[in-house]
């Protein structure tokens, strides 16, 4: 791109010099005409020298006249600082402002961009350009570097922060009272707490059979002193087996009075963990015993730091799962681009909607661009500038006041004779 701009620039340069040439060449040939037409007078009366003559000294005077005039754009004629001269470099804060106006006006105003935006039909081309693999996957590409450049450059501090002060609004807008009585009444509704019930009576059941002897230890111990071990024995056989025949009831009969009445007293417990305000201050005293600022902080960095490694870990990987999920996304997109016209022209509306606003929203800043960008070069490099871009037709400003001041001087000769 640099080599090319310089070509341009050295182009334009040789281009500038052979115009200026060419004009110098003229007003010389000029000056040697009327030289020589000076040093015929002086051996012959030919009536055609006076009107060469003529001729040759109204071109100089032309020829001059225009060379000062073009100079005085971007110079200083022979680095004589003559007033009005120099003009570009002087004016270059003025000529910034006034271009940036230009442009605007001209070139973006509503009326001038609208018909350009409404042929912007970017949908169909977009899905062209996606179902070519090799530019997929130069966008895929594009995009995991712009996203791993975002990574490497996230603050690690600041996005924790974030996360931990995002996290505290968010659980302490929670209640957890409510939080618990609802899945505690998931649970019920949907009998799962059935089985904790008969897991519970199940594991009671065994526990008696297996631990018989100390529920007889524990019968002679509350027995009185005067009744025979015999009947200890008998009772407590008994009082165990009792137990064992009543929790294999509770185990084996989903419609059990106990089972009934522990449902009753967990929808009664749900109901209190919803209006009883001692509960929500139970629960709000232990979420902020448990998530405090320094463990909202630790767990906000550790969140951070495995979403981090994991992200880079799929941008790494040639056939992750982010990878190819972003393939699939982008098929599907060019595919309902093709295929969906009403899709193609909510997109392209969208485009040229918000184009247009864009434009007509920045215009000022657009003229500011301009107007700073033309006047903080320097006034030398602005008048070489335009210089380089206009220069070399304006020579033929001096080449055209050389021919027509020669005419006009031939004319005035001629007139003057013939009236004389």
């Amino acid at each position: 791109m640099f080599y090319l701009y310089f070509m341009d620039t050295f182009q334009k340069a040789v281009q500038l010099r052979n115009a200026k040439w060419l004009a110098t060449g003229l007003f010389l040939l000029m000056l040697a005409v009327y030289v020589l037409m000076i040093y015929c007078s002086g051996w012959t009366d030919a009536l055609w020298i006076g009107y060469v003559k003529a001729f040759s000294e109204a071109a100089m005077v032309g020829a001059l006249a225009d060379w000062f005039a073009v100079t005085a754009l971007f110079h200083h004629p022979l680095g004589i600082p003559v007033p009005h001269t120099n003009l570009i470099e002087k004016s270059q804060k003025k000529i910034g402002h006034n271009l940036g106006d230009f442009v605007v006006a001209n070139f973006l105003s509503p009326e001038s961009i609208r018909p350009y935006i409404r042929k912007v039909f970017i949908s169909r081309y977009v899905a062209t350009w996606l179902e070519k693999e090799s530019n997929k996957a130069l966008l895929i590409t594009e995009l995991s570097l712009l996203l791993e450049d975002i990574i490497a450059k996230t603050n690690d501090e600041s996005v924790t922060a974030l996360i931990a002060r995002e996290g505290k609004s968010l659980i302490g807008q929670i209640k957890l009272n409510l939080v618990v009585a609802n899945a505690l009444c998931y649970f019920i509704e949907h009998g799962e707490h059935e089985k904790p019930v008969t897991l519970l009576a199940g594991k009671i059941k065994e526990y008696i059979r297996e631990n018989e002897d100390m529920v007889r230890e524990k019968v002679k111990e509350e027995s009185f002193f005067f009744i025979p071990k015999f009947v200890d024995n008998k009772l407590a056989s008994k009082i165990a087996n009792g137990l064992i025949r009543y929790f294999d009831e509770i185990e084996k009969d989903p419609g059990h009075k106990i089972r009934t009445e522990i449902s009753a007293q967990l929808f009664l417990f749900a109901k209190q963990l919803r209006t009883e305000s001692q509960w929500e201050e139970e629960f709000q005293r232990l979420k902020d015993s448990l998530l405090s600022a320094e463990q909202f902080h630790k767990y906000a960095l550790a969140i951070w730091s495995s979403l981090k490694k994991t992200i880079r870990g799929e941008l790494a990987d040639k056939d992750s799962a982010l990878k190819r999920y972003l393939g699939h996304s982008l098929d599907e997109l060019a595919h309902k681009l093709k295929t969906d016209k009403a899709l193609r022209e909510k997109t392209d509306h969208w485009i040229r909607h918000n184009a247009y606003k864009l434009i007509l929203r920045n215009t000022e800043n657009v003229s500011a661009l301009i107007s700073n960008t033309v006047g903080n070069w320097q006034g030398r490099e602005l008048s070489r500038k335009l210089e380089l871009e206009v220069g070399k037709d304006l020579q033929f400003i001096r080449i055209n006041g050389t021919v027509v001041g020669g005419l006009v001087g031939l004319l005035i000769y001629a007139l003057t004779r013939l009236f004389s």
